[in-house]
């Protein structure tokens, strides 16, 4: 014989024993920076043709007027859940959308549980101006997602976009935060690979009465980035991709390695993509350059990864066979990345909170 009872929406019912189970409505999805979670992402290039679409600098306002930025994170986000929070920044002349499909990442936010925020310079190209901003978006976010609720925290970058994030890694607001440092083809940290000799820059185009506008990915006046800078002084996992033929080698040691104890340089299985990039800089094909970039394509990179680094860091690089500077990653290629990052060891953030 069975007694039931109705207490506050929840049924109790004994049966010899008593069991309980209460009807709760599921908690709605986190919304970050007021921006509504949709698939495909806002303004996500198509396979082919992405065309102006890439100039666009993201529907999320900013902390500084006309300042506009992207935020891409996993649509069934939870309140409290864990995740890995990148600052992927675009290079010299480029803009938000351009960097965020040349590093599609986020096209794993939802599979790998990570928030990406892509921001814009306006003058196109960072500075010391940018880093109060860039703190700020980085403040909001953290608060947003919830300080104990980050896994992670990664500095990604192309070109001077790498080379800023190198910049700011160490310092003082970065340097207690930032678990890993992405370099895409923006510097390598542990011993710098020289240019390609045959050239690196865009060739001079076929009808230019002038240099060409500057396209979403040109370097500054003068070519390719100054030499490296000394080792930071800070703690951080490192990441390094760039193309085979923007660089004359991959080096096989690294002083990054070293600091970390690291044992042996292992290399993997190569990654093969039958699918291109979403992005490459269309401006500069008439004539192409191997070292500065052509079409994006199917392609091949070899990856290599340091074994046995203490405190749980990575230290790896990834060299895309056949690529210049400036063809978009492709998606296997992307989705190893944000592989490599999720293994190493983070936790600044949620530390300190």
């Amino acid at each position: 014989m069975g007694l039931r009872q109705l207490l506050n929406g929840c049924i109790v019912a004994s049966v010899g024993a008593i069991a309980a189970s209460c009807a709760t409505t599921p908690a709605e999805p986190v919304q970050l920076a007021g921006q509504p979670c949709v698939r495909p992402p806002v303004m996500h290039c198509p396979d082919t043709g992405c065309g102006a679409m890439v100039t666009e600098q993201g529907p999320v306002q900013g902390p500084a007027e006309g300042r506009r930025y992207f935020i891409d994170y996993p649509c069934d986000l939870k309140p409290n859940e864990k995740v890995t929070v990148v600052m992927s920044l675009h290079g010299f002349g480029s803009y938000g959308n351009w960097q965020r499909n040349y590093f599609p990442s986020m096209d794993y936010v939802d599979k790998y549980r990570i928030v990406v925020i892509t921001p814009n310079s306006p003058t196109q190209s960072w500075s010391a101006k940018d880093d109060e901003y860039l703190q700020t978006v980085v403040n909001n976010t953290l608060d947003e997602v919830g300080r104990k609720n980050v896994k992670a925290f990664w500095l990604a970058g192309h070109s001077q976009g790498g080379m800023t994030s190198r910049r700011i890694v160490c310092s003082d607001y970065f340097k207690d935060k930032v678990d890993g440092f992405l370099s895409l083809s923006g510097g390598r940290v542990g011993g710098q690979p020289g240019r390609n000799a045959a050239g690196f820059g865009p060739s001079p185009q076929v009808g230019a009465a002038a240099p060409a506008p500057r396209s979403p990915a040109a370097p500054p006046a003068g070519g390719g980035p100054p030499a490296a800078p000394a080792d930071p002084g800070c703690e951080f996992s490192h990441i390094y991709t760039t193309g085979e033929h923007e660089i004359a080698a991959l080096p096989d040691a690294s002083s990054w390695a070293t600091k970390y104890g690291c044992k042996t340089r292992v290399r993997e299985e190569d990654i093969v993509d039958v699918k291109a990039g979403y992005v490459y800089d269309t401006s500069r094909q008439n004539p192409a350059n191997k070292g500065w970039g052509r079409p994006a394509a199917p392609g091949k990179a070899e990856v290599f990864v340091w074994s046995g680094c203490k405190d749980g860091r990575v230290v790896a690089d990834i060299e895309r066979m056949d690529k210049g500077h400036t063809e978009g990653l492709e998606p296997k290629v992307t989705e190893r990345l944000v592989k490599l990052m999720l293994s190493a060891k983070g936790g600044k953030v949620a530390s300190a909170s």
